[in-house]
């Protein structure tokens, strides 16, 4: 049986591999295969620092210690950490994982080559949480021996306090979560930062680029304030910059980590990019937005001409907040209250309370339920504290600050880069933060009470955007169910099973051989009804298992997996279920369940379906086990071309829905591998055999009265979803964040349709 290596090269790498390397593993391999500038790298595998607990023989000694630690208890998670992470860093590396890392070392360049070393969790970066900052990441490594120690720091780093406490706080299990560590040749960068391809607070088509000299380690942890550059990608040009005062940088110092040291008067001041390099930025951030179909968080380098792409992950934080402003819209500054200081507004809401000044992260024990945290700048080690907060106030930081990110996702409005609120504020002093317009008042604001109505009409309140064509969301996990509830989607058009049984590291079949299976039906009845609690009278559409056996290898329990060449043609979907009758059990008793409780907004959709006799066996199996199936609404996924030719023999079968999966189906109507460099800019969405196919399936289902609708990543592209309302698609689905922009171009969409029948009628 082939396992998965101790070491793997970005060329190597597929998204279907962030079990083994993380998400920034995954992602960095992703974006090689797409072509974009990515400096050479290796992986350290997840399973290689599995083996390392294994064989050095401490895995059930540091999972004992963390077994009921109530992170909420600050000295007990502090205490247990140290212990942990001690026992992670005394442990001897093994041999052979030590050889491997020192021979790709080499291939690398061997001691003359400078690396980053970056811990790459196996829960991270994922499209509705990001765990970016709760591991450690070693920048300037030179030489075997630090390199070796570096890649141990990131593991035991795994087991810091802050991401004990944020796994906890997520839902993660601590046994659950792996790590990889990405070993990646370090770009000694003139200048770097962050850039967000779309807003991340509105989700606007503008790119927002955040700059500075040396290292982007600077703007990441918000040690400096960044020039920033709005590039609107509709006029293609730079429509905003603010070209901040940046007091230092940080850069390499010698052989091994960084300094930071101060800028010259002139650099100071100086624009750190031309509108050219902005607009080249913007150019590489559009094209990763497009291939993940979602909106990105990037960080870039620029060393002479060249440009380097060094991480992307999912934005997790657009959203159209509904922000009490105390008050009109008209009101000038300052009509709140008196204004101590201002600052660049980097998380919306407005919140009143008492300052607490930190200054080292021992401080944040002082931060109690409801205080506004002020510092120079946040770091991971005062998540904790920043969840307790009401809202957070920094001198240093820009909008992809640490500070910014994390108040977004927690949802606490937040005030960066005011320069000297540290110095202004005092200990116990009540403000009010306007995270929205970036301003903090004096004491504690209270909202005028509304104007009496004249006789006047007043401006309507926006109304929400009502469409024919339903616009559904796809959910992942069940953590992000109230969150993808929040956009106000029509309900799931699709939740993904595989994602829940993945988390729980055993196979279906261990569970069965184990006499477990009450425990996997648990797992999969709680995680799909938290879902559909969030969704009442929404319809929610289950997939069901659609794992392919490279996934189910890397778990316990898949020691028998098959070796396949291609996993992603090969043992999975419905041909799985249909020859491991027992797994496929499990699923439909969790299903029958969650009918019986009386949600009958489930539907289940089989996946990877090529011929009707496929569905009509899985149907005549869900009625053996019990299932009225008469009642129940079961779909299909339309994701090879033999499904949409035949898609009116499938209606004949009895299937109530049919979906698009176009990520499949785009590949396998051009025999393009998306992932496979040499053919990758080949992959075309809208190639006109992939748009046939569908307007067939669509232009029969909508005859027969069967809802058609779309899952894929094409239905997160305002783009492609204007061309399904025109050809009659019933509903499509998109991910969380794009699911207001998706509306909207589903409404201009429907009434340009109505207006254009109407003057045809004239």
């Amino acid at each position: 049986m082939k396992e998965m290596p101790n070491v793997l090269w970005l060329e190597e790498i597929k998204k279907e591999d962030i079990n083994s390397v993380g998400g920034k593993g995954a992602s960095l391999g992703e974006m090689t295969a797409i072509g974009l500038p990515v400096p050479k790298a290796f992986v350290v595998t997840a399973q290689a620092f599995r083996r390392f607990l294994v064989e050095a023989g401490i895995e059930e000694e540091l999972f004992r210690r963390l077994e009921r630690l109530d992170v909420d208890d600050n000295g007990a998670l502090e205490s247990v950490a140290r212990d942990v992470q001690d026992i992670v860093l005394a442990a001897e590396m093994p041999d052979q994982i030590r050889q491997e890392i020192v021979d790709a070392y080499e291939r690398m360049g061997a001691d003359g080559t400078v690396v980053a070393v970056r811990s790459s969790a196996t829960a991270e970066d994922l499209p509705d949480a990001s765990f970016a900052g709760q591991q450690e990441t070693f920048l300037n490594i030179l030489g075997e021996s630090n390199l070796l120690d570096a890649v141990q720091q990131c593991w035991a780093s795994l087991y810091g306090a802050r991401a004990i406490y944020y796994r906890a706080k997520q839902g993660f299990d601590d046994r659950s979560v792996n790590i990889a560590v990405v070993v990646q040749e370090l770009i000694g960068s003139e200048k770097s930062g962050v850039m967000f391809t779309s807003h991340p607070v509105t989700g606007e088509p503008l790119t927002i680029v955040e700059g500075s000299w040396g290292l982007g380690e600077a703007v990441v942890s918000g040690s400096v304030s960044p020039d920033n550059y709005v590039f609107d990608l509709r006029s293609e040009r730079v429509v905003d910059r603010l070209i901040a005062e940046k007091e230092i940088m940080i850069i390499p110092e010698g052989k091994h980590g960084t300094k930071t040291v101060k800028l010259s008067a002139k650099q100071r001041t100086a624009p750190v990019l031309s509108d050219a390099e902005v607009a080249r930025l913007a150019t590489l951030g559009k094209i990763a937005e497009d291939h993940y179909g979602v909106p990105q968080d990037v960080e870039w380098a620029v060393v002479g001409d060249d440009v380097f792409i060094l991480q992307s992950r999912p934005i997790t934080t657009i959203k159209r907040p509904e922000i009490p402003h105390g008050g009109a819209a008209g009101q000038q500054k300052g009509t709140l209250g008196v204004v101590l200081l201002e600052g660049q507004g980097a998380s919306p809401g407005v919140a009143s309370g008492r300052v607490v000044i930190v200054r080292d992260v021992k401080d944040t024990s002082d931060v109690k339920d409801g205080d506004i945290l002020v510092t120079k700048m946040t770091n991971p080690d005062m998540v904790p504290a920043m969840r307790r907060v009401s809202a957070i106030v920094t001198d240093e930081g820009g909008m992809t600050c640490h500070a910014a990110i994390v108040s977004r996702e927690l949802g606490t409005p937040a005030v960066v880069g005011t320069k000297k609120a540290t110095k202004l504020l005092k200990d116990g002093q009540i403000v009010t933060v306007d995270g929205e317009k970036g301003i903090i008042y004096e004491g504690a604001v209270e909202a005028p009470a509304p104007a009496a109505p004249t006789a006047a009409p007043a401006a309507a309140a926006a109304a929400p955007v009502i469409t024919g064509t339903l616009v559904k969301v796809n959910v992942s996990l069940p953590e992000a169910a109230q969150r993808a509830a929040a956009t106000g989607a029509d309900g799931v058009g699709l939740l993904r099973i595989e994602h829940l049984i993945l988390g729980l590291s055993k196979t279906p079949g261990w569970y069965i051989e184990n006499g477990e299976e009450e425990t996997f039906i648990a797992e999969l009845y709680g995680g799909i009804k938290t879902v559909l609690d969030a969704f009442p009278g929404k319809p929610v559409w289950v997939r069901t298992l659609d794992a392919p056996t490279d996934e189910f290898r890397n778990m316990e329990g898949g020691e028998d997996e098959p070796i396949e060449h291609n996993p992603m043609l090969g043992w999975r979907g419905i041909r799985r279920d249909l020859r491991s009758p027992d797994q496929f059990r499990l699923q439909v008793e969790a299903f029958k369940r969650l009918w019986a409780a009386g949600y009958d907004n489930l539907g289940v959709m089989f996946p990877m379906v090529n011929h009707p006799g496929e569905f009509i066996k899985a149907r005549a199996m869900m009625k053996e086990w019990g299932v009225d199936v008469e009642t129940a609404t079961l779909g299909v996924m339309i994701e090879v071309p033999s499904s949409a030719i035949l898609v009116e023999d499938f209606i004949r079968a009895g299937i109530r829905f049919a979906s698009f999966g176009t990520n499949d189906l785009i590949q396998y109507t051009l025999a393009i591998d998306r992932n496979n460099e040499h053919v990758a800019e080949m992959y075309q969405p809208k190639h006109p055999a992939v748009l046939r196919l569908i307007d067939y399936a669509i232009s029969v289902c909508r005859e027969s009265g069967v809802e058609c609708s779309i899952c894929g990543q094409a239905g997160s592209d305002p783009d492609m979803v204007t061309w399904l309302v025109e050809h009659g698609i019933s509903s499509v689905s998109a991910n969380i964040d794009a699911v207001p922009r998706i509306r909207e171009a589903v409404a201009r969409k429907e009434q340009q349709i109505l207006l254009d029948a109407a003057r045809r009628n004239a």
